[in-house]
């Protein structure tokens, strides 16, 4: 049988990952014993906590003023834990990022991370779509771009400049333009917007305002990295921060156009869920990986 906290916690995570299967192995119990012990804690309670129906697990009003209340207790025992070991944060934190942001930034410095903290087992998600931190229990995510929704807290952490790029081979099928005026005729490589689906124009600061141009787009993708190789291999102008095409423009398999006209710097940030008190590993985190871009020349 679990004892109360064990089943506070098990009540926290069944609704943010809105199942019983995904919350039980997050555990490590079996989902007969997740779900008894629910029921066990209503039949105490008084009350029902959850909505069930075969696909959704939704708070009834009563079970959503219990999670937040059991998110800070629980943050607050985290916490008095914490100190009584020294303050040395511990348990799995679930991370976020692009995957060529974090092979550049943080993969370098994660053994220092690790030293500092040894009693944090760090498990990396390398993605650029929208994350429902919540109900798919990420701790913290990293994005670039746009500000998220407004129900989670970011820290801001980098301006990331971002240039225009093509490849020879494109750049002599079609010519090198020289100014914005020069891009009839060309092409982009699309990158398809998570939140819009719809390819995003290519954006040039010219002066002191901001130019969009939609070029035809023979290719189209949603990942980062897919866009960047479609521009190597020759697809057309192509769009990111300049960390991610310094490598190429080294080689020469990628050549900057327009470099007087450059598309407005890119905000990156971290955000975690305001319905949640910051807890000591994912503090730690944050003030780590701000140390990070602090001290990064773009």
């Amino acid at each position: 049988m679990m004892d109360r906290l064990d089943t506070l916690r098990l009540f926290v995570r069944v609704l943010e990952r809105g199942s019983f299967t995904k919350a039980a192995a997050d555990l490590n119990i079996p989902r007969s014993t997740a779900s008894e012990a629910i029921q066990r804690l209503e039949r105490d309670l008084g009350s029902r906590l959850l909505e069930r129906t075969t696909r959704h697990i939704a708070p009834t009003p009563d079970g959503d003023a219990f999670y937040r209340r059991c998110v800070s207790i629980l943050t607050d025992l985290e916490d008095a834990e914490g100190a009584l070991r020294g303050h040395e944060p511990t348990g799995l934190l679930r991370i976020d990022a692009p995957g060529t942001l974090t092979r550049v930034f943080l993969l370098p410095h994660l053994s220092e991370f690790l030293a500092r903290y040894p009693k944090i087992t760090l498990q990396l998600g390398q993605t650029e779509r929208l994350v429902d931190l919540v109900r798919e229990g990420v701790d913290c995510v990293i994005r670039a771009g746009d500000p998220l929704d407004s129900s989670m807290i970011s820290r801001r952490l980098a301006s990331m400049p971002e240039i225009t790029c093509a490849s020879p081979d494109y750049l002599a099928k079609f010519g090198t333009p020289k100014t914005t005026a020069d891009l009839n005729g060309h092409h982009m490589v699309g990158f398809l917007s998570s939140r819009t689906g719809a390819a995003l124009p290519l954006e040039f600061g010219v002066g002191k305002r901001i130019e969009t141009v939609t070029l035809p787009a023979t290719v189209v993708a949603n990942d980062a990295d897919t866009v960047h190789h479609l521009a190597r291999e020759g697809f057309g102008l192509a769009q990111a921060p300049k960390y991610r095409f310094a490598d190429d423009q080294k080689t020469g398999r990628l050549v900057e156009v327009l470099p007087d006209t450059p598309p407005p710097a890119i905000p990156l940030a971290a955000y975690y869920p305001q319905n949640r008190q910051l807890s000591p590993r994912v503090r730690v985190f944050l003030d780590w990986v701000v140390g990070i871009f602090a001290g990064t020349a773009f």
